[in-house]
C-alpha cells in the first residue's frame, strides 16, 4: 500500500527544506568566529561564546515565542528570519555596514524587511530583541495591525519577565518621558493615537514625537495588561478589525467604558502612581 502524505507533513518537508537551501546560503556570508543556533522560527547567528549565544536562543528567543504563541499568534512568521546578536557595539556596526551594507540609526537593534533580518547589539541587553520578535509575528497573524498597538505591544516587552508560560512587561526607561508628559498636560487623546498613521506615529512629518506615541501605547498596553485585558483586547481588535481598524471602539467595550475622556484622567492618575512602585 502506498504511502498517503498529510498536509501537515508537506509543510513541515518544505520548510525543512527550505531551512536547509537558507543555511547553505548563510554559511556563504557568515564571518569566522560566529556560532548558528537553529531556533524556529528563527536562526539565530552571534559572535559572543558558543554557549552565550545559545542561551541567548534558548532562553530568551524560545521562551518569548512559546510565551507570545500562547497568549496571541497562532501563526509563525511565513519567512525564515535571522536574529544576529553582535557582542558590542563595534560589531553591530561594522557588521551591519559588511553584510548588509547598511548603518543603524539605533543603538540597540533594527529589523531589515530586506534581509528578514534582525540585527541586535546585544550588549545593550536583551529588550530590544524580544520588541523585535513580536513585529514578524504581528505581521503574520495581523497584518493590518496600527502602528500604535504593533508598537505598543512590542515595546511592553522591552522590560518583560516570563511567568507559568506567559510574558509580562514591566516599567521602563520611557516611563519618564510619559510622566512629563502627563504632569506637562500634553499627551494627545487616545482616539488620535489609536487612528494615527504611520507617518503620524513614527514622526516621519514631525520627528520630536514619535517616542512619546511609542511610550502612551506602551503604557496603554501595560494598563491592559495589569488588568487583565491585554490579550482579550488583541483577540476582539482582530476579530473586529474590518469594523474597527482603528481599535478604538473595541478598547471602549473591553475597557467598558463610554467616556474615554473620563477614562484618559483615571489612565493618567494611575500611570503617575506607577512612581510609588
Amino acid at each position: 500500500m502506498a504511502a498517503h502524505s498529510q498536509p501537515g507533513d508537506n509543510r513541515a518537508s518544505t520548510r525543512g527544506f527550505a531551512l536547509s537551501n537558507h543555511l547553505n546560503e548563510l554559511n556563504r556570508i557568515i564571518p569566522p568566529g560566529f556560532t548558528v543556533v537553529v531556533q524556529p522560527p528563527f536562526v539565530v547567528l552571534g559572535d559572543e561564546f558558543p554557549e552565550l549565544v545559545r542561551q541567548h536562543a534558548a532562553q530568551t528567543v524560545k521562551t518569548a515565542v512559546d510565551c507570545l504563541k500562547r497568549d496571541y499568534f497562532a501563526n509563525d512568521p511565513p519567512e525564515i528570519i535571522d536574529i544576529w546578536l553582535f557582542k558590542d557595539a563595534a560589531s553591530y556596526t561594522n557588521h551591519a555596514r559588511s553584510l548588509f551594507h547598511d548603518t543603524p540609526t539605533t543603538p540597540f537593534g533594527y529589523y531589515s524587511a530586506r534581509h528578514n533580518a534582525l540585527l541586535m547589539n546585544i550588549a545593550t541587553g536583551g529588550g530590544t530583541l524580544v520588541h523585535e520578535i513580536v513585529h514578524p509575528f504581528m505581521r503574520a497573524n495581523f497584518p493590518k495591525c496600527p502602528p500604535w498597538f504593533n508598537e505598543g505591544l512590542a515595546s511592553l516587552y522591552e522590560a518583560s519577565t516570563f511567568k507559568d508560560g506567559h510574558i509580562f512587561g514591566l516599567i521602563n526607561w520611557r516611563y519618564k518621558g510619559l510622566e512629563k508628559q502627563i504632569q506637562d498636560a500634553k499627551l494627545t487623546s487616545f482616539e488620535k493615537l489609536t487612528s494615527m498613521t504611520d507617518d503620524e506615529f513614527y514622526g516621519r512629518r514631525d520627528n520630536s514625537h514619535y517616542s512619546e506615541h511609542y511610550a502612551q501605547a506602551r503604557y496603554l498596553c501595560f494598563y491592559l495588561q495589569e488588568n487583565g485585558l491585554l490579550a482579550k483586547f488583541y483577540r476582539q481588535f482582530v476579530a473586529n478589525a474590518k469594523t474597527d481598524p482603528t481599535g478604538y471602539k473595541t478598547l471602549q467595550r473591553v475597557l467598558d467604558e463610554s467616556d474615554m475622556t473620563a477614562f484618559q484622567k483615571k489612565w493618567e492618575k494611575y500611570i503617575l502612581e506607577l512612581r510609588r512602585r
